[in-house]
């Protein structure tokens, strides 16, 4: 027999071995993948960088309140767009109709009754909303002494309107002769002042700028809802509120008496739709300017949970109950979002993996040894054959095979850890083999 090339059968072995772990690796690689591509399914897209939010009139209260959440999204590279409306019906409207695109909106308890909308949760009650009823001639402490007067109720879709039509109506104060006019905030208290309307009703905050104005003009009186109880039973989303005496201008005592007001509470309502991470980013930037204690409310008391005429939505509940979640506790906004994004994709990875590099080496190891072991089925064929009489040229025969056996195996790709395994079969080759002889000579062949 022609002798191999011993640099080229080196080789080709290991070339043999390459394949091997080739395959080994590939198989594995492509679990993983398949893996990778199963959780990929169930991984919510990346929350997009901007949000349109619909506020109100350009000098109120939620518009402000809109250019501060603005903000502190921006401190986390979110955008948020402002669009102006003239009130909590208008957000309502926008909110429901999808072709608007806007995601995230103020809204005045009690207005919900005017639309129907399913699609919207709330992320719960920022603050109250005290209403205002700012007056000029004989001083009155209830809405029917303003039967008959000029009364501005702000524009056809705010929700000052929306209240004020109610509160009116219980008081038979909307029928004629008396005027109900839609003026804005600044526009009514201008004309108050001037004289050309009677009264005006303003749904904001002390420090927003018409009721400022208002409450410093010695000209104009602040109506004191004396049966404020009665209008929160009859009212639910309602609120008693004290205006202390004194609490506006301390050296001018205004107002120079305790002044009972009512007042709604304003929620921030979201579409279902809403990112869960801009969700929570809407939350926490509640939580930072409306956590502070003010004229009407104490530290900590909002955002709250309680007075919203929407279901809070999942996030929002998880909030109340547990706080930010616990990555954005600890990591800005965009990296607790990727992580946790990537957390559900290494969970099923690492599922496949762990089992796997069990398995891959027992596998590989069976796969090598398998190569060996399976011509011990032929060694031991040949080895029950001498236990019956055999001719010499039959024995003669059993030696070629041995033979034959032996090439096989030695060309058999094995790596260096394994190569025991193949001396040792080698060996018990030699057994056989001498098993043969010694019938051969006994038989004198």
């Amino acid at each position: 027999m022609p002798l191999r090339n011993p640099v080229g059968e080196l080789g080709r072995l290991q070339r043999a071995l390459r394949r091997e772990v080739w395959f080994t690796v590939g198989t594995s690689a492509l679990l993983v993948v398949l893996a990778f591509a199963l959780a990929f399914r169930f991984v919510q897209p990346a929350p997009p960088n901007s949000l349109v939010m619909s506020t109100g009139p350009v000098d109120g209260g939620y518009h402000l309140a809109g250019l501060r959440y603005q903000q502190i999204l921006a401190r986390d590279g979110v955008r948020l767009e402002l669009r102006p409306s003239q009130g909590s019906l208008e957000n309502l409207t926008r909110l429901t109709d999808p072709t608007t695109h806007v995601d995230v909106g103020f809204v005045q308890g009690g207005t919900v009754h005017a639309v129907n909308a399913p699609e919207l949760a709330s992320l719960g009650g920022l603050f109250y909303e005290p209403l205002w009823v700012f007056y000029r001639g004989p001083a009155t402490e209830e809405l029917t002494g303003l039967r008959g007067k000029r009364i501005a109720i702000g524009p056809e879709f705010s929700g000052v309107r929306a209240l004020g039509l109610q509160l009116l109506a219980v008081n038979d104060v909307v029928l004629p002769p008396t005027e109900l006019l839609a003026l804005g905030d600044l526009e009514a208290a201008d004309n108050l002042l001037e004289g050309k309307i009677d009264a005006v009703l303003l749904i904001g905050p002390v420090d927003s700028l018409a009721v400022d104005k208002l409450l410093h003009a010695a000209a104009v009186k602040v109506l004191g809802f004396t049966r404020a109880e009665a209008y929160t039973r009859r009212f639910p989303y309602l609120t008693r509120l004290t205006l202390p005496r004194g609490a506006i201008d301390f050296a001018a005592n205004i107002p120079p008496r305790d002044i009972p007001l009512v007042a709604p509470t304003a929620s921030l309502l979201v579409r279902n739709d809403l990112h869960p991470a801009l969700a929570y980013l809407l939350m926490r930037a509640a939580t930072e300017l409306h956590s502070e204690a003010g004229m009407f409310n104490r530290r900590g008391e909002f955002p709250s949970a309680q007075d919203t005429d929407f279901p809070l939505s999942p996030e929002a509940r998880r909030y109340y109950v547990s706080g930010p979640p616990f990555l954005q506790r600890f990591l800005p906004y965009w990296a607790a979002n990727l992580v946790d994004r990537m957390w559900v994709m290494l969970l099923p990875i690492l599922a496949v993996l762990v089992p796997l590099a069990r398995v891959i080496p027992a596998l590989y190891s069976w796969r090598i040894r398998s190569r060996i072991y399976r011509w011990y089925a032929r060694l031991k064929e040949i080895e029950l054959q001498l236990d019956v009489k055999r001719t010499p040229e039959e024995l003669h025969e059993m030696e070629s095979k041995l033979d034959d056996i032996e090439r096989a195996v030695n060309h058999i790709p094995t790596p260096l850890a394994y190569s025991g395994n193949l001396y040792s079969f080698r060996g018990h080759i030699d057994l056989v083999r001498a098993r043969v002889k010694e019938r051969l000579i006994r038989s004198g062949g």
